[in-house]
């Protein structure tokens, strides 16, 4: 898939999923459940105060008898039906409503009714930036501090689930760095070497994995040439894995600020998606997310 058109057109043919939406009493996310309604790719189960999602749903004319109710008005209690549903196969994954993404996560990783898998868990971002004839996937923009390179690892195999579900088979991983040739005074750059070794043994599969790359000689074939890099990533990048969670916050924010593209967002590495969409972003990047959710869902 190249843009978010197919995907949302993907995601109505294998849908629709169901989302459980955590502390639901949320305009922007009432919107988004609506619009994934209205594309037939997900219906959803309200969690949370029910009596003012139902002003919240009347203010902006929404009819709140489409949705499956549940009033439970306590954030934590709220949170952790919303993944008790996924975990019990009644819902296909998890949305943030007006909570804290820290109490979200508490629920997720609950012992009982949570979807822990024992993987890492991180934020894989997907862009459809305009002059490009495929989508980047961008990792981790908010989960992961300063990951290892073993972390590393885990956060690419995250992102590659991801593209896989979008029907990239084998996605195109640049370990991005300040350059592009190992500098044993830049751990970031003696990881990027290692995790393409990795991937080489077989330790890491359904990729190819290069590093490490600039930004520019990642997603530039000329760039690439130009400094002489002879490598199946250089150029051609699917997967753009940061060495840290500044550098993959700011390519993130640059993106959507900067330049003319579409994005969505999900949580990779527990039992199911979890959308974890920002108040900042807008109704179509919500909805986009639901589409990348339930594409997720339908492959797992």
């Amino acid at each position: 898939m190249r843009s978010f058109e197919e995907v949302i057109k993907c995601a109505r043919e294998r849908g629709p999923k169901t989302i459980s939406v955590a502390c639901c009493q949320d305009k922007e996310v009432l919107m988004a459940v609506e619009m994934a309604r209205k594309e037939k790719i997900a219906n959803a189960i309200l969690i949370g105060d029910i009596e003012k999602t139902k002003e919240i749903a009347n203010s902006i004319n929404i009819d709140i008898n489409n949705y499956e109710l549940i009033d439970i008005k306590d954030l934590s209690e709220s949170s952790l039906k919303a993944v008790e549903l996924v975990s019990q196969g009644k819902s296909d994954m998890v949305m943030k409503g007006l909570v804290d993404t820290s109490i979200i996560l508490k629920a997720v990783l609950n012992k009982e009714v949570g979807l822990r898998t024992g993987n890492v868990l991180s934020h894989v971002a997907v862009f459809d930036v305009e002059g490009y004839d495929r989508l980047f996937f961008i990792t981790d923009a908010a989960m992961n501090l300063a990951p290892d390179v073993n972390i590393k690892k885990q956060i690419i195999e995250n992102a590659c689930t991801a593209a896989h579900s979008l029907d990239i088979d084998i996605p195109k991983v640049a370990a991005l760095c300040a350059k592009e040739k190992v500098n044993p005074k830049m751990q970031d750059t003696i990881d990027a070497k290692e995790l393409e070794e990795m991937c080489e043994r077989g330790e890491i599969e359904g990729c190819i994995v290069g590093g490490p790359f600039a930004l520019d000689n990642a997603v530039s074939i000329e760039a690439a040439n130009h400094k002489g890099i002879n490598h199946p990533v250089a150029g051609e990048a699917d997967i753009l894995l940061a060495p840290d969670i500044e550098a993959g916050n700011i390519l993130y924010k640059s993106l959507v600020f900067f330049s003319k593209s579409k994005n969505a967002g999900v949580i990779v590495g527990a039992k199911a998606p979890i959308i974890l969409t920002s108040r900042a972003d807008n109704e179509e990047t919500k909805l986009n997310s639901i589409a990348l959710g339930v594409l997720m869902a339908a492959k797992a």
